[in-house]
């Protein structure tokens, strides 16, 4: 009974926001409830949402500051010479022109949100790819391509959503994910070079001795100073402070790498100091809260509501159920492969489905499958981020209508050139977690 309420409830939170009848908040707190009640859980609902709620307040907090935190370091301005220095260095080399392209969308991507790397990105880079005449297909799919990589941040909402739903700490799950997102991250510039190379061959360097049709212009007056800011946002900048927020951001990815303090901690601190640093008027530092917490509202609302989802279908015992279940379908022969069964459903599942859906909906059945043959929830967890690449181009990501309407380009055609890409992709970041040990290929146990 418990594993059909348990499939029940799953199945109504997932059709319920993937038909967009309700929010993924909203349906995140009351389909749990109704369920709770319908299994007579009632009277317990309040301590197993409670728990729920403890376990995931740690990574929401961390979400929240880290959002505020790269929040004023765009505003300061710390990207902004790093894109005027690729611009310059690129001289109408195509093949530069894309492979920076792809560097410049890995570390904007470093706050954890899509449309604001896909808007920074396409911004700088658009108009020097229509100078060259690129294939308008190449710079979207680089840019998703390396996002993808980046996304898989503790503050981004693929992993944090992990952590929240199978209710294991942050850092457990990311930091033996770094070598395999380095190897990722090294794949797409590979790619990136390639395209690029492929682009040169095809229409050469530009050059004033090879202007093939453009005004003779000067590459570096036309292309490096493409960032064009409103005076609100030119008021922001912080061009002194440029070294200090540098030695300040690279400071704390060392702490979070080293585990120095907790991540919520780290985030909290240094957001603190960079708010103090940059902002040393009250009133300034109120406005550049205001300014980003609608969204760090947002996400930290989706994980408390997250927790209570997870709370209610541990504490009611509808997940053992169904693992129970699934495990009494799957041959035994399977088992001990859960986690590249993972990996490889996360694939399909993250493109068909929301991440909301896969990672609170399916992901906890298959973590507490995967523990009967000795695979740790956190080693599910990781095999589970391996089809991010591929859920991006998924019609249920608003983002990426964002992306294909900045470049230009129809959201089917960037589907049909990137897919196999991110395909590609997908299975080096798997390739590189089986080599490594990230998660088992065999369970031993099992």
């Amino acid at each position: 009974m418990l594993s059909l309420l348990g499939y029940g409830m799953i199945i109504t939170f997932m059709t319920l926001i993937m038909t967009k009848r309700l929010a993924p908040l909203v349906a995140l707190t009351v389909v749990p409830v109704i369920f709770c009640i319908v299994a007579g859980f009632s009277a317990d609902m309040g301590t197993m949402v409670v728990d729920g709620l403890r376990k995931v307040a740690p990574t929401a907090i961390m979400v929240m500051f880290a959002i505020l935190y790269f929040g004023i370091m765009f505003d300061t301005g710390l990207f902004d010479p790093i894109i005027k220095t690729f611009i310059k260095l690129i001289k109408g080399d195509p093949a530069k022109a894309v492979l920076f392209a792809t560097l410049l969308a890995g570390m904007v991507s470093l706050d954890g949100d899509g449309s604001t790397t896909y808007m920074i990105t396409l911004t700088a880079m658009l108009p020097l790819f229509k100078r060259l005449r690129l294939n308008p297909l190449i710079l979207p799919c680089v840019v998703i391509l390396a996002a993808s990589v980046t996304n898989l941040l503790p503050w981004s909402g693929p992993l944090a959503r992990v952590a929240a739903s199978l209710q294991v700490e942050t850092s457990e799950i990311f930091l033996p994910m770094i070598p395999p997102m380095i190897g990722g991250f090294i794949g797409v510039l590979a790619l990136a070079w390639c395209l690029g190379l492929h682009e040169r061959k095809r229409l050469g360097v530009l050059t004033l001795s090879n202007p093939r049709g453009y005004a003779s212009t000067s590459m570096d007056e036309d292309m490096a100073d493409v960032l064009t800011l409103d005076e609100e946002s030119i008021d922001l900048r912080r061009p002194k402070m440029f070294w200090l927020n540098a030695v300040l951001t690279l400071s704390l990815m060392v702490c979070l790498v080293i585990e120095l303090l907790p991540l919520p901690m780290l985030f909290m601190l240094a957001f603190s100091i960079g708010l103090v640093i940059n902002y040393p008027l009250l009133e300034d530092q109120r406005r550049r809260i205001s300014a980003h917490a609608p969204t760090a509202l947002n996400q930290i609302a989706i994980f408390l509501a997250a927790g209570i989802f997870a709370g209610i279908l541990s504490g009611t015992g509808m997940v053992k159920a169904m693992s129970d279940s699934f495990l009494s379908i799957l041959p035994e022969s399977w088992g001990a492969y859960m986690a590249p069964i993972t990996a490889l459903a996360s694939i399909p599942g993250t493109f068909f489905m929301s991440n909301d859906a896969f990672y609170y909906g399916v992901l906890p059945v298959l973590a507490h499958a995967g523990q009967a043959y000795g695979i740790s929830p956190a080693e599910i967890g990781r095999a589970s981020l391996v089809g991010q690449p591929v859920h991006l181009l998924s019609p249920l990501v608003a983002s990426t209508y964002l992306l294909v309407g900045l470049a230009g380009v129809e959201f089917s055609d960037h589907q049909k050139y990137t897919m196999k890409w991110a395909f590609a992709l997908s299975f080096l970041l798997m390739g590189v977690c089986m080599l490594l040990g990230v998660f088992p290929i065999f369970s031993i146990k099992g």
